[in-house]
């Protein structure tokens, strides 16, 4: 028997996400999410998708998990419940999430202990993140010593980017003393939506560029040539680039001298204000899309103000992206608010006629789990919603890596 199985994990501070997929078939064997770890109200939801534990259906449980341990170990009672244990010699990999792979980590990467220890290093450069992406290998690794523990970063795809884009323009010795470039996130995302792009279009994805639009909660964009990631907005840390749920993006960095100088504020309230006080949130109250929406069509000054500042920073990117690209066979939309909210797309592609985009509006206004175009025929560049699927990408690395 041939082990084919890889289960993901992503880690966070109070969390865990899994999925457990079989890479014979790309087929996902069972889902679910442990959340508020630490806290009494602990909860774990599993859904078996296949195989004899499907029959039941969704299970939830609530109360106490003290710890990643127990939350990794409460995961694995309920795989094996459905016959789907972390004993299984099916079981091929782990693969974990890890948001900051520095300039060391440019490929997935079996982990050791001293890949381990350079991770660990790493947490300064992402201190809400790789704590907790550390925690979930440790667990792992302690679960299953015996078989291999793959990290894949969210960095990763993002370095290939030119020097020259990826350095700021400061001082060169102080950003290589204190590793100040820009990395990029969400990168599994990008890779895998690009390439699907490729696929919807029917073109090899060394034939095809396109810019990329994960729109989340937190939000980022890239431009990708022949699947080479060239540029990406978020740099340093995810707070640069797009207008997100609660973060700023872009900002001029006088905006932080003056809030410490005239404002009296800390660095941690400056840092807090710019990363969960911002963007939507800040600007009208309200972070989740829908509500933005809704708002902004019942004539709320403020929503409508978030909304316009929004789209008119997609743009922006758009256009910018276009022109780092030369040509541009694809803008594909992603992430929960790129995937569902059509109005969005709508009026970030509207008026960018002359950039060879022009949407179906009734294609566009039609919701589906399926990747899609929603371009109109004549335009020269295609539209694309393409769902994201970080875990199956995840999966397809860490399992190509295992059976090189």
């Amino acid at each position: 028997m041939t082990a084919s199985r890889v289960l993901v994990l992503n880690s966070g501070s109070s969390s865990v996400k899994y999925q457990l997929l079989d890479m014979a078939d790309r087929s996902r064997l069972a889902a679910g999410l442990v959340e508020r770890i630490g806290e009494e109200t602990s909860r774990l939801v599993h859904e078996p998708l296949t195989g004899p534990g499907a029959a039941g259906g969704r299970r939830e449980q609530v109360g106490p998990i003290a710890d990643h341990e127990a939350a990794l170990k409460a995961v694995a009672a309920e795989l094996a419940a459905d016959g789907l244990g972390l004993d299984s010699p099916e079981l091929a990999a782990v693969g974990h999430r890890v948001v900051h792979g520095g300039t060391k980590f440019t490929q997935p990467t079996v982990i050791d202990d001293a890949v381990l220890a350079e991770i660990r290093s790493l947490i300064p450069l992402a201190p809400l993140h790789n704590p907790a992406n550390v925690t979930g290998i440790e667990v792992a690794r302690g679960l299953r010593a015996d078989i291999p523990q793959v990290a894949v970063f969210d960095t990763a795809f993002h370095s290939t980017m030119p020097e020259y884009v990826a350095r700021y323009a400061i001082d060169a010795a102080t950003a290589d003393k204190y590793s100040i470039r820009r990395y990029g996130f969400h990168g599994t995302s990008h890779a895998y939506v690009s390439r699907a792009t490729a696929a919807l279009l029917g073109r090899p994805v060394e034939d095809v560029n396109v810019i990329v639009l994960h729109l989340g909660n937190g939000a980022s964009a890239s431009a990708v040539r022949g699947g080479v990631c060239v540029e990406t907005s978020m740099g340093l840390t995810p707070l640069e680039g797009l207008v997100m749920g609660t973060r700023s993006g872009d900002l001029d960095p006088a905006v932080i001298f003056h809030l410490a100088r005239v404002g009296g504020l800390s660095v941690d309230e400056i840092d807090s204000l710019l990363n969960k006080k911002s963007g939507l949130l800040g600007m009208c109250g309200d972070n989740d899309m829908r509500e933005v929406l809704r708002r902004a069509g019942e004539g709320d000054e403020a929503a409508g103000v978030a909304f316009a500042a929004y789209v008119h920073r997609l743009k922006k990117y758009i256009g910018a992206y276009s022109a780092v690209l030369g040509r541009v066979d694809a803008v594909a939309f992603t992430a929960g608010v790129g995937e569902n909210a059509h109005q969005v797309r709508e009026a970030a592609v509207d008026g960018l006629a002359e950039l060879g985009l022009a949407l179906d509006l009734e294609a566009n206004a039609v919701r589906s789990p399926e990747p899609r175009l929603v371009s109109a025929d004549y335009a020269r560049v295609a539209v694309a919603v393409v769902p994201t699927d970080e875990e199956l990408e995840i999966a397809t690395q860490a399992y190509a890596l295992v059976t090189r």
